[in-house]
């Protein structure tokens, strides 16, 4: 990923050379300039992954952590340290949510730029890598339309049109399907995207130009977006569309697994990660915990993933103080055993002292202890969550870029989902032969092996815990294969959150809150929340389009459901 910064700056000379000559020729009869021989369309793919998967600190904090990551109930806000309750992102902010908005609408542009570039008659014209570009504008998609329901789809790129009018999800869905079947027509059995300066291989920050792979992705996609649209209205495109990925290849294996690495040297306006937050804003107020549902479901069901995942709490000794006055101190006892309710349910081994205005909290430090944090929990009862108490992320997630510390890379897609994908398209009846018990035994073993679990640790997973078997009804053998993915999505937070709308599970975050004196209700009024607000960027320059859309697919709230949600 050294070479990165390098693509970039080619990519930016290939732009200017582009927008001053009519086509190539004019440049081979330019003296230092590029030759036709000399420029590849794979200069500008690199940026094209990184803008989608590893934007910018700006948009990856509110996008990602400050809304996807928690929405999906895999981290927390909210600790005595943190600047803000765990109400935040469902307590609707303009600005976050304009920045969020901003990214995911402002990448068609440079999508669409790759693409003019690739497509027939473009100045890099080359059909393998507009079957990559076509992939990549079905990942971009699915992404931007799961994140705010009816998007410009059909018109979103003809320039002659500025106003596009909205599409709905499911010809968005059946758009994508469409697309992505071309993408691997296009590709066929071709290993390569060509030779010499065509050939695609490190600037591909996924697979390293192995079409095959992207062929795989690309049907994987495939099977997770029909069925996601399973049962929704106007989806009668679905079944057939599972039938045919099912019979296609899907990622399976660790060596197909799209992880996008991330690179330890650019600065966090070029390439962002988790650690660009964690460290970067100084002491606490800026860090966050791990949810207390993933910590339950991997504590309780002896997962091995625990440990690569979280760290233990820090423990020691805690005091938690009476506030002199307000909702503190009128419920202090109350969140006092609330506190305490949430180290009893982890075993952790502690003592408490209590005066009628302190509490003196005590982790016996026999054995490392895992407690996740409950997820919104609102700003009364901020001051009594110490972080002591509750895990943090591990390091490798947010390990600071520069100190020669790994740093896990980006999910884009994963062997692990698409063997989930096998397995529930299986327990609902698709697929001729095949067993839905080794794809879901095989989506763990793989998601395991990608955080380095041990092969014995993982077999003894397998063998032992309820959880590793498909021994339900119908329902309780998808509810398992839906956690599975959720928890396999971690760092994921866009498709875990997905995961949850479209299979209400783990129920735990799908029934939302409504305890008041704990959770913050924020303007969803407890509700989980089902899609992002369109930011003011869309009323400002489409306005009239925008309310059409609302008019179809409901008020432009948070709580709104989308077409495909459960």
């Amino acid at each position: 990923m050294k070479n990165i910064i390098k693509n970039i700056s080619v990519v930016l000379m290939l732009v200017l050379i582009s927008a001053s000559c009519s086509d190539f020729d004019e440049i081979n009869q330019r003296p230092n300039a590029f030759s036709s021989d000399e420029v590849s369309a794979k200069y500008f793919l690199t940026s094209t992954q990184i803008s989608l998967y590893a934007p910018n600190r700006y948009p990856y904090w509110r996008a990602q952590l400050i809304h996807a990551d928690r929405f999906a109930g895999q981290f927390c806000f909210g600790h005595n340290g943190s600047w803000w309750s765990d109400g935040l992102g469902y307590s609707y902010s303009a600005g976050y949510t304009n920045a969020s908005y901003g990214w995911l609408a402002g990448y068609n542009g440079g999508l669409t730029s790759y693409l003019n570039f690739v497509k027939e008659g473009g100045d890099l014209e080359n059909e393998r890598y507009f079957a990559i570009g076509l992939i990549m504008k079905g990942l971009y998609y699915q992404m931007y339309t799961d994140t705010h329901g009816m998007l410009p789809y059909t018109e979103a790129s003809d320039p002659d049109i500025i106003t596009p009018v909205y599409d709905n999800q499911a010809d968005i869905y059946k758009g994508i399907i469409d697309e992505l079947d071309m993408a691997m027509q296009i590709i066929g059995d071709h290993p390569n995207t060509g030779e010499g300066v065509d050939l695609l291989t490190k600037n591909d920050l996924f697979f390293s130009g192995d079409l095959q792979k992207w062929k795989k992705m690309a049907n994987t996609l495939k099977l997770r977006l029909a069925l996601r649209a399973l049962g929704a209205s106007d989806a009668g495109f679905a079944e057939a569309a599972i039938n045919e990925a099912m019979q296609a290849d899907v990622l399976m294996l660790s060596d197909e697994n799209a992880l996008m690495e991330k690179d330890t040297e650019i600065n966090q306006w070029s390439n962002a990660a988790y650690g660009d937050v964690w460290w970067n804003f100084g002491g606490w107020g800026s860090k966050w915990t791990v949810g207390k549902t993933l910590i339950d479901y991997l504590r309780n069901n002896n997962d091995p993933r625990l440990f690569v995942y979280a760290t233990p709490i820090e423990g020691g000794t805690v005091n938690l103080v009476k506030p002199a006055d307000g909702a503190g101190a009128d419920n202090f006892e109350v969140y006092v055993a609330f506190i305490l309710s949430q180290l009893d349910d982890a075993g952790v081994n502690y003592t408490a002292n209590a005066t009628s205005d302190l509490v003196t909290i005590t982790v016996a430090d026999d054995k490392p202890y895992y407690v996740g944090q409950p997820t919104r929990l609102n700003g009364d009862i901020k001051s009594f969550v110490k972080h002591e108490l509750f895990s943090l992320p591990a390091d490798v997630v947010i390990n600071k870029k520069n100190a020669g510390n790994p740093i896990s890379p980006e999910i884009v897609m994963t062997a692990a989902e698409g063997n989930f994908l096998k397995a529930e398209a299986i327990v609902k009846g698709f697929g001729s032969g095949g067993d839905a018990q080794s794809f879901y035994q095989e989506g763990i073993r793989q998601s395991m092996m990608m955080w380095g679990i041990s092969s014995g640790d993982i077999d003894t997973f397998l063998a032992n815990e309820d959880m590793a078997q498909l021994n339900g009804s119908m329902e309780e053998n998808f509810e398992k294969i839906a956690i599975q993915r959720w928890i396999a999505d971690y760092t994921d937070g866009f498709e875990a959150w997905a995961v949850v709308r479209d299979t209400g599970y783990p129920k735990e975050l799908a029934e939302g809150v409504s305890d008041q004196l704990f959770y913050s209700l924020g303007t969803l009024n407890g509700k989980y929340p089902q899609r992002m607000r369109y930011g003011s960027g869309a009323y400002n320059t489409n306005g009239s389009n925008t309310e059409a859309a609302n008019a179809i697919q409901g008020p432009d709230e948070q709580k709104t459901t989308l077409w495909w949600a459960k």
